[in-house]
Parts: structure tokens; C-alpha cells; sequence
């Protein structure tokens, strides 16, 4: 068995979960892609990290240009550097997280968490599923979605979880398909646009840049997706 092959094969289940193997971090971690993501890994530590900002919401134009791919990449990248990370899905209408980090059960979330009075965001969150690594999963699509996140419990969600955590990395919706992703670049304050070479339009990146901007998101870049 090589060393990639050993390195693959221990990382396939932790526990009650399985792993995608998009998430090349753990899968393939000597790939370029798994680089590319060391390398964003470096940039948000030395600008983001490092400065006390603790959320950062990734945002995508349209559908399939990548957000989740970066989002759960970027988490474990940041996890296995020793950096306390919890993802958040934060894509109420078609849950993503899940298809990357398989529970081996439905679990609640976030959907819950929003919907439920007085509830603790402690009591959704699922605790080191890898070191330094915790999970907040959407819980299952929500018809309400834009009414959930536009609740103050959602701002104290995120203010509960920026101060548990080193990192918080949300993963959204496409925003060309509702504003979801819009308000959670709001509360979480920062945003990184994910695009992918071949598919994404510059002018869609602009104009989401802009509406972030609007809604008073710092972007602090633009990552062209490969994977």
C-alpha cells in the first residue's frame, strides 16, 4: 500500500461518518487541489485569522461553481493546521454539507436551531468530527428559509459560535437564486466569492461582489474553483 493509499483508506470513515472524496484534504491530500487549498489556507490565517475575524460566509453566483468544494476543504485545511473551525451549512434550501461529510443518520441543525424557541446552538452542533473540527448541518431544507435566517436568533447563532470558535466558515446558496447568501455575508461580515473556470461569468462575480459590498460583507477575495 503507498503512502497516498494509507493515508486514503484512514481517512474514508471517522466514526459515524463517511467522506466524499471531493473532500480532497483528507482523500487525496498530496493532489494540486488539496495545494490550492493549503495555499487559501495561508492567505485567510495571515489576513483573516490572525486579525480576530472569526466568520467568513462563501458565496457563489450560481449553482456548481464550487462554494461547498472550497467550504469544506477550506474547514478541514484550517482544523488540521490546529485552528478550533466549525462549518456551518448555511444552504437551507439544498443542503450541500451532508453529500461531503456523511452522518450515517439524518441529524438537525441549523433549520432546527432557528425554529425551535429558546434553543442553544450547542445543542445542534456536532463536535469533533475531525480534530479541531466541528459541524453545524442545515438540518433539512426549510420552506421558510429566508424567513429563519432573517431572524435575530440567526445573528445570535453566528455571534454564539464566533465566540466558541477560532473560524467559522459558512457555506450559502447561490445567490442568483435567492438572497440567503446575501444575509448570512451580512451577520457573518466577511465573504469569499467562489467562481469556477469555464462556467462562471466575470460580470456575475462583479455583481455579487457589489451586492455583498451593499450589504456591508467585506469580500476579502475571489477563488477560481477547478474541482
Amino acid at each position: 500500500m503507498t503512502v497516498h493509499q494509507a493515508v486514503e483508506a484512514a481517512n474514508v470513515r471517522r466514526g459515524q461518518y463517511s467522506f466524499s472524496e471531493a473532500l480532497v484534504t483528507l482523500s487525496d491530500p498530496f493532489a494540486q487541489s488539496a495545494e490550492y487549498i493549503r495555499a487559501l489556507r495561508t492567505h485567510i490565517m495571515a489576513q483573516h485569522v490572525e486579525a480576530g475575524r472569526r466568520a467568513l460566509a462563501i458565496c457563489e453566483a450560481s449553482p456548481k461553481l464550487g462554494a461547498t468544494f472550497v467550504a469544506t476543504n477550506l474547514a478541514v485545511s484550517l482544523a488540521q493546521a490546529g485552528v478550533k473551525t466549525l462549518l456551518i451549512d448555511g444552504n437551507l434550501r439544498e443542503p450541500m454539507i451532508q453529500h461531503v461529510i456523511r452522518p450515517d443518520r439524518e441529524l438537525p441543525g441549523l433549520r432546527e436551531c432557528l425554529s425551535v424557541a429558546g434553543s442553544s446552538v450547542g445543542d445542534y452542533v456536532q463536535g469533533d468530527i475531525l480534530p479541531n473540527m466541528s459541524v453545524l448541518f442545515s438540518g433539512g431544507s426549510a420552506p421558510n428559509a429566508q424567513e429563519l435566517l432573517a431572524r435575530s436568533s440567526f445573528e445570535q447563532v453566528v455571534n454564539s459560535c464566533l465566540r466558541d470558535y477560532e473560524m467559522t466558515i459558512i457555506d450559502t446558496p447561490p445567490a442568483n437564486s435567492c438572497a440567503d447568501g446575501r444575509r448570512i455575508a451580512s451577520v457573518a461580515a466577511y465573504s469569499l466569492i467562489v467562481s469556477r473556470r469555464h462556467k462562471g461569468l466575470v460580470s456575475d462575480v462583479k455583481t455579487l461582489a457589489a451586492q455583498l459590498r451593499a450589504d456591508h460583507s467585506t469580500v476579502i477575495g475571489t477563488v477560481l474553483n477547478d474541482a
